[in-house]
């Protein structure tokens, strides 16, 4: 029997990319040598210790790469290293698809958990930006729209918006003024101290500003602020969403009973 030959580094530490230990593969690499051998053998060809042949044989039978013989003394044969390979992608897949689901469930339970101990708000810097997030908003929404906002921000980027909502959406709006019609499907409260357009000719300009909830599930509150970065606030945190709701509601009656 031959003695052991060096094996190339890149050879083993493919095989153990596959799931092999060192002894694993030099045993597996031994074998393909020789047609046949005894475990004594394979000590001697593969330099593996001759206590660790045994379980390393063991090893790669469960793997399907080593055959044995039923003779006495017994003899070891190695897999053809197409078959030996395509055994070894098939349990990777395996164990693969297995720790896919058993991490997916943990990282859902994580997500669930998240979603129940934490609000999240993010903050919107741009117009651009905030009025994007806007549109898909409007565009996306199921059931009703509920905002209070200036004229200014309704005519110039609200009404074009809300023409593009998808089916019959119910909308209410609470602002300090209103010109033309308004549009069908849509509920408007004015205050009555700027019914008419001279009423307001006075007031100061009123920066873009506005809260805007969705569904009852998601809040945009958009901050108009002079000489400053236009910023917003989102969240679909219910905690967030039901302290908007409460103060659009509260707006909302605070200008019917003043219009009384």
């Amino acid at each position: 029997m031959s003695e052991p030959r060096e094996i190339p580094v890149h050879i083993i530490e493919s095989l153990k990319s596959l799931g092999l230990t060192k002894y694993e593969a030099l045993v597996y690499i031994g074998l393909l040598r020789v047609a046949g051998a005894t475990a004594t053998e394979i000590h001697e060809i593969s330099g593996v210790p001759r206590a660790s042949v045994y379980p390393v044989l063991d090893r790669l039978m469960q793997k399907s790469l080593v055959s044995v013989s039923h003779t006495s003394p017994k003899r070891f044969n190695a897999t053809p290293p197409d078959d030996g390979i395509d055994s070894l992608m098939h349990r990777i897949e395996e164990d693969a698809a297995q720790a896919r689901e058993a991490l997916t469930a943990i990282y859902r339970e994580k997500a669930e958990e998240h979603r129940a101990d934490q609000e999240f708000i993010w903050s919107i810097y741009g117009q651009e930006n905030i009025q994007g997030r806007l549109t898909d908003l409007i565009r996306n929404a199921g059931k009703e729209i509920r905002m209070v906002a200036n004229w200014n921000l309704l005519s110039e980027t609200i009404l074009p918006l809300l023409r593009q909502a998808r089916g019959a959406i119910a909308v209410e709006v609470v602002t300090d003024f209103w010109e033309g019609e308004v549009p069908e499907g849509v509920a408007v409260h004015v205050h009555r101290h700027c019914m008419k357009h001279e009423q307001c000719e006075n007031h100061p300009p009123m920066e873009n500003a506005g809260v805007f909830i969705v569904d009852g599930a998601k809040v945009l509150v958009w901050m108009g602020s002079s000489g400053e970065e236009t910023s917003a606030l989102y969240s679909e945190s219910p905690g967030f969403v039901q302290f908007f709701s409460r103060y659009w509601t509260n707006i909302r009656d605070w200008v019917k009973l003043s219009n009384q």
